[in-house]
This record gives structure tokens, sequence and C-alpha cells, in this order.
């Protein structure tokens, strides 16, 4: 069988180091294991049967043909489900097998494991269902009224936020409705996994997720075993941003595998991907800011609904922020804010990148400029006026605790320099070569945004983190259920583990459900979380090694700067020469500070931290052709404190090309619920050759209180307001009043 194998480095890399990635040329070089790339003897292959209707009734499923089909060995439906037949993150509403009604175009209907993956496809086509076709719900603002498709109804959760004097107004008042597309995670590495059946009726799950805990509480539900007869180790993930954190294929995989007592493979199709995973919500919104003839922001008011699709997934977490910071990095005084999640016929929507923060930072920054051109005052200096400083109130009432650069983060932007005036070049111009643009036709214009994003679970969640850090004889081990999904953790352990033990031979071991849960792989909380509970759990080695060195030798020590000095001055000696010839272990759980559920106002103390970014964008545009070329996206972000700059490099980066993607290119286009766009050559990524040169005009630095050495989460707050500094340039550009993303060649072309 294919193994997963711990990463062992041994590089001069402590915190503040631009340390390489030990998984990064393994990737690069093609030899790093992912979770397609496993196998084992007496293998067979999985296939999953989805509904091609968004809304339908199953009167019946014959699969006698297919089962007679040599080389399959197994086909199951909803009735061969061992335990409940739902599932869910947050509560589970959705069934793992459709048993009487399909909700969405996608939904799972039966499973089949047979020896070949053509042979398993051959059996797919040949199962036959009976659908009754109904009539999909796919509007959103028509089902928070619609007769429920769901028998927990259509709205999933309804929540208010009413802060301040309901009755105050500004001098001027401005509105304005926005909408935000389906965008698709689009990770590179589709959905797969193996579930390897034992003797005893027990079974080894190996799967690329976002949360090995939350993946076998659910699967343990629908199987009807106990925690221990349920193992997962994770498998070499190919990508995430959120799609991974709902389970896919995880039951079926365990289901096959129990029933066929041989292991099971599957691999989704990049067609397929697209139905096993959410998405990011399509948002409706309407704002109304009012505001003085200074600047100030007095009150606002809004209306937020995000489309959940046919389940619930994480919709009552992501509404509750797109809520919470409805109102953006501003201190408003008074805010009324009414969301709805609803379900849908639509595919279920969930967690991705950004988390309800993209669809209302668009909405907020738009209606910023708004106000800015009523009142004639610089779009920045409207921003500066307004902007939230520690010790400020957010609309639910919280106190901003720690550090909030806002101000910083958007004036050192916009002291940047901007990039030099366009080219005649045929390659710079927008389309390219293939559909030249007039160079007199072209208008650069330049758009600028500031987001919030708040840092780690929310409400109440009992957010914690287990890591266990043994030392023998030098060499070091650290365990934890902490996911690598290409966020650069495996990196961060072996730097921490440096700086507090002195040495560099690390070894990784596979994260798996035999220690405590990690959580997820998301909220940009992982540093916080699981970095912090290697913290803790390195120096709680120390401290037993200061034991055992004082009781050997009757006299006290303490550590100065990764040095046991003794109390006399008399002795030095560096923690990790210190630890050669012992043996140590240690295991440490990590909470942050609690949090608490919001009021029947939406208010209470519902977050831990809070981060903060600014993005200036500078486009050129053909107006004729539609055209749109991204020139240069700049921004200054909030980071707490940098532990590895390399790697926050990167993830600036690659959080600006998924801001551009939704900006300009990126949306899964619906036609009656069904997508149409199940692809890479429709569904349109940045590639290189659309993603500009990005300019770190400052990283500003200013510790957290509570954190792991002050970091903050750096991977959310670049997706959030490059979008709109993106859509705000090409406003500037053509003087259109665009409202929707992503921005489409007809929505500018002239007429």
């Amino acid at each position: 069988m294919t193994t997963i194998e711990s990463h062992k480095v041994a590089t001069d890399s402590g915190v503040g180091v631009s340390a390489q990635r030990p998984d990064a040329i393994p990737k690069v070089t093609g030899e790093f294991a992912f979770s397609s790339d496993l196998s084992s003897q007496n293998m067979l292959w999985g296939r999953t049967l989805r509904s091609p209707h968004s809304s339908a009734r199953i009167r019946n499923i014959d699969y006698s043909e297919a089962l007679a089909i040599s080389g399959v060995h197994a086909i199951l439906t909803a009735t061969d489900v061992p335990g409940k037949n739902l599932f869910g993150l947050e509560h589970p509403d959705q069934p793992v097998l459709a048993d009487d009604i399909v909700r969405y175009a996608g939904e799972p209907i039966a499973i089949v494991a047979a020896e070949h993956p053509e042979i398993a496809a051959k059996a797919i086509g040949a199962i036959n269902v009976d659908f009754e076709i109904l009539t999909p719900l796919v509007d959103s603002e028509i089902a928070i009224t619609a007769e429920p498709i769901h028998p927990e109804g259509n709205v999933i959760r309804h929540l208010v936020i009413d802060y301040g004097d309901p009755n105050a107004s500004g001098e001027l008042i401005v509105e304005g409705t926005y909408e935000v597309g389906m965008q698709d995670q689009a990770f590179m590495g589709t959905e797969s996994g193996m579930a390897v059946p034992s003797l005893d009726g027990s079974v080894d799950l190996f799967i690329s997720t976002q949360w090995l805990h939350s993946d076998r509480n659910q699967i343990i539900e629908a199987l009807n075993l106990s925690e221990d007869m349920v193992r997962l180790t994770l498998a070499g993930v190919g990508g995430a941003f959120g799609g991974r954190e709902d389970v896919s294929m995880h039951v079926h995989l365990c289901m096959l595998a129990l029933h066929t007592g041989r292991p099971v493979k599957m691999v989704y199709d990049r067609n397929e991907s697209f139905l096993g995973h959410v998405h990011r919500h399509p948002a409706k919104i309407w704002y109304r800011h009012h505001a003085n003839r200074d600047g100030r922001i007095i009150k606002v008011e809004g209306k937020i609904i995000l489309d959940g699709g046919a389940y619930a997934s994480t919709t009552s977490a992501v509404l509750a922020n797109a809520c919470c910071f409805s109102t953006g990095p501003y201190n408003v005084a008074n805010a009324q804010i009414e969301g709805w999640g609803v379900r849908t016929n639509n595919p279920p929507c969930g967690a991705m990148r950004g988390f309800g923060n993209v669809q209302t930072c668009f909405a907020i920054e738009a209606q910023m400029d708004k106000v800015a051109t009523a009142l004639n005052v610089d779009p920045i200096e409207l921003r500066l006026r307004n902007a939230l400083k520690t010790g400020d109130k957010i609309i639910t009432g919280q106190t901003i605790t720690g550090a909030a650069p806002v101000k910083e983060v958007i004036t050192s932007l916009a002291g940047h320099p901007m990039p030099e005036p366009a080219e005649d070049n045929l390659l710079a111009r927008p389309g390219g070569t293939g559909r030249t643009s007039d160079q007199k036709h072209i208008k650069r214009g330049i758009g600028f945004a500031v987001s919030i994003k708040n840092l780690m679970f929310a409400e109440g969640f009992d957010d914690s983190s287990e890591a266990l850090c043994r030392v023998n004889d030098g060499a070091v081990a650290i365990h934890t259920a902490c996911v690598e999904v290409g966020q650069g953790f495996v990196t961060l352990v072996q730097q921490i583990a440096e700086e507090v033990l002195g040495i560099s031979d690390v070894e990784i071991i596979p994260a798996d459900t035999s220690i405590g849960s990690a959580g997820s792989t998301s909220a940009s909380r992982q540093t916080w979380m699981s970095g912090g509970a290697v913290l803790k759990a390195c120096e709680a080695v120390v401290k037993n090694l200061t034991e055992q060195i004082e009781r050997e030798e009757g006299v006290r020590y303490q550590n100065i700067d990764g040095t046991l000095v003794s109390e006399d001055g008399a002795t030095t000696i560096p923690i990790g020469e210190a630890l050669r010839g012992r043996s140590l272990e240690e295991k440490v759980v990590h909470h942050h500070a609690p949090t608490f559920p919001l009021d029947e106002k939406g208010q209470g103390n519902a977050h831990v931290s809070f981060a903060f970014a600014a993005h200036r964008a500078v486009v050129d545009v053909d107006q004729e052709l539609g055209l749109v070329r991204v020139i240069e996206i700049a921004t200054s972000q909030d980071v707490g404190r940098i532990l590895n700059p390399l790697q926050a490099v990167g993830q600036i980066e690659g959080g600006i090309a998924q801001g551009l993607g939704l900006a300009v290119l990126e949306e899964l286009i619906m036609k009656d619920g069904v997508i149409q766009n199940a692809n890479f050559t429709d569904y349109l990524l940045p590639t290189a050759l659309d993603t500009p040169p990005i300019e770190i005009a400052s990283l500003i630095e200013e510790p957290e209180p509570g954190a792991p050495f002050g970091a903050k989460g750096i991977g959310e707050p670049p997706t959030i307001s490059s979008t709109p500094a993106i859509v705000a340039a090409i406003r500037d550009a053509t003087g259109l009043d665009l409202r929707r993303v992503p921005v489409r060649p007809e929505d500018i072309a002239l007429e």
C-alpha cells in the first residue's frame, strides 16, 4: 500500500527567517504523493451516480443491469447506509445518498465499486433512475418566503444587527444594490482518497481534507461505528481554500470498503469536482449609507441575502461574518443590518477564502466611493476619517483590544509609487495580441479598497488544537492533526521547534486522528491555534528539561534566549545541547480566549481578533471591446508579526489572484440550478498572463496580544479587498456604476 510519509528537514530556519518548505521540491519535481496517488493491493475503484436534475423525486432505482457487469463488486444506495443517512458540517441536514428527493444537480444517488475505473463508469451509466422532475427554487430572494424545499425550511439563519440609534440620519444618503456571483475554490487537485477495511469491521480512510476530526465525527454517525473504528490519515492535498472543509466522498469510500472487504479508491474528474464540493455563496446586497458633510459615516442600513444552495454547510457562520463586518473597517456609530442565509435548489455553498467578508466588502467599498464622490472628497481621505483603531467598537458592540493599524495600511499604500504610464506594447494591451486594442481607445483607472477580517472561529465555538512534542537524543518529532493544504504549516512547525528547542532536526508526523483535533485549516486560525499548540508543547519540553537538570544538579536554572543559565551565572547550556541524550515528551491542548454567540440584536463579543488590508488596483480598459487588463495591484497588510517572510508573500500573492478572478473572470454559470461551465475551459481562472505585478507597499508588524509570537493569519485578507479595488479601478476608467462581480465584457462595452 502507498504510505503517507513524514516530513523531515534540517535547516537553519527559526522564526522570522524565509525558510523553504520541505515539500516544495517534491511538489515541483512530481515526487510528492497527493491523495490521487494512493494505491493498495487488491484495490477497487469507486464511482458516484449523481442527479442531473436540481429538483426531482426518485420513483425507482434499477441497478440490476449495472450489477451484472463483469468486474462490478457493489452498488449501494440510501437503503445501504448503516447509520444515519445525514451529514453536515454545522448540523446534519444533507443525505449521504439521496433517498426520495434530490435537491440539487449533482446530488449523490448511488455508489459503485468495480475492478477498474472504466468498469465503474460503465456501471454508473447502466443504472436507471426514474425521476419525477419538479420545479426548482433557484432565486435566493424568493426562497425567504417560498414553500420549503427542505424539512428544516428554506431559511438557514436570519440575523439582525441593531446597533446604536435607529433614528440617526446623516446630511447625505447614498443607496446601492449589489450582486456577487458564485465562485469556485478551483483547487488543482480534485477530491480523492482511499478507504482500507480491517477484519474487525473498522476502516482506515486516507483523504485530502481540511478537518480530519470533523470528518470522522460525521462518518461514524453515518456508518454507526465508534470513534476508534474509523481512523483518518491526511493524504497529500492539492489545494483547498474552503472547498475541502465539508465531507464529499468520505462516507461513500468507507461504505464501499466495508461492504466489499477490499480497499476502495475514488478520484473525481474535474467536472465531478465542481459538483462534489461547496462554492462561495452568491450574494444580493442592499446598502444605505448616511454621512455628514465632514465625511463621517453616521449610519449604515443593509440587507444581505446569501444563497446557501440545497444544504446548510457553513451558511450560518458565513452569514454571521457578512453581517458582523457589513460596515467594513470603519467606525460606524449606528447600524441596522438584516441578513438571510437560505436554501435553494442551487448547488450547496459553504466555506471559501474570505468567508462572508468578500461579498460585503465589495458592496461596502463601492458605497464608500459613492459617498466620496457625492461629498467631493478624496476616497482615501474618506476612509482615513472613518478608519477603525484599537479601542473602537465594531457594530456587534465588541471592542477591538488588539492591534488595528487601519490608518497605517491605508497611508502606506497611498504613498506607494504608481506604475509607469502605459507603453504602446501589443502584449500589454487589454486582450493582448489575440484581440488587439487600439491604444487611443484605452483608458486607465485607479481603484482603492480596504477590508477587515476576523481571525479564527467565532460565536462561542470551543476552538482548540492539540500538539505533541517528542525529543529523543537531540531529534524532535512533532505531531498534530493540523492539515497542510499548501499554507506552509509544515515549515512553521519546524521554525517554532527550532526557535524554542534550538534543534533543526525536526520530523513532522503525518496528521491523523490518533491525536486530538487541530480544528479546520481555515478561518486564518492555524498559525494561532496549531502554531500555538506546537509552541506550548515545545515550551513544556523545555520546562521538563529544566526541572530534570535542577533535580540532578541541585541548582536552579533560567531560560534566557534559548540558553539555560544557572542561578549563579556560572553554568550556561544551550537548550539544544542540553537535550542530547535525553528522551522527553509533552502533549498540550491550546485554546484561545473565549467568544460568545450573538444575541437577538446581533450584539456580543463573538470574535477573537481582526486583521486589516488595503489594495490599490491600476487597470487599462478598452471600452469598445469590453476588455480589461489589470496593470498592477499594490497592497499593505496588517500581519501582526511575520514568521516566514517568503511564505507571507506567497499567501498574499495567491489571495490577490483569487480576488482578481472574482473581479473579472470567475463565475459558475447556473441555469435552473444546473452548472453550465463545470470545467476549466469555460470556468475562467486567472493565468500567469492575467495576473499583474503585485507590489507589497508595506507589511505592518504590530504584534497581536495573545497570538503565538504576535502573528496574525495572512492568507484571507488579500482575497477580500483586492476584488473591490479592481472593480473600483474599472469604474474609474469607464465612469460606469458597476454593481456586480465578476464584471463581464458586456457590462462595460459601448453599445
